[in-house]
């Protein structure tokens, strides 16, 4: 890391490609990821942890981007759904299970699942699906659409 101007120089690994970027030490992987580099899929939702809109992958494991900062993201791998291409398994899985209506929590369910099926390649147990599935909030729709999806993901054996 480089300092200049109350700013620090940061490399990321970024969706497979790396980005050098200015941020202030108190930036937020969030707003780096939203403003400085216009992935604007996670989104802030009570950008406190508990809403799960913001999620991303690090390192192969959901984690909630308004809770982390831009510098402690350097040297890890983070995934975006800009980073899923657009025909990931999960998200045709989602759409198969028409498991979203108005889409803001989306892209942070996309994530969790995707890094469910990452670290768990045979069907977990049902306890271990809601569990993760916990960590995200949907006022809009039940969870059954988005438990529906998780059973298309491992029924289909999608990657």
């Amino acid at each position: 890391m480089v300092r200049y101007e109350n700013k620090v120089v940061i490399s990321l690994d970024i969706n497979g490609e790396t980005q050098t970027l200015a941020v202030r030490p108190a930036d937020l992987l969030l707003d780096v990821l939203r403003e400085q580099l216009g992935l604007t899929a996670a989104k802030p939702g009570c950008l406190n942890g508990d809403c799960g809109a913001c999620t991303v992958m690090v390192d192969g494991w959901p984690a909630k981007s308004c809770l982390m900062l831009a510098v402690e993201a350097e040297g890890r791998s983070i995934l975006t759904v800009e980073g899923l291409g657009g025909t990931a398994a999960v998200q045709k899985a989602f759409v198969e299970a028409n498991a979203f209506q108005c889409g803001y929590c989306t892209s942070g369910f996309l994530m969790v699942c995707h890094a469910l099926k990452t670290q768990h390649p045979s069907m977990p147990e049902e306890c271990v699906v809601e569990e993760w599935l916990q960590s995200n909030l949907c006022r809009c729709t039940s969870y059954r659409e988005i438990r529906k999806a998780v059973q298309i993901i491992y029924q289909q054996n999608m990657p």
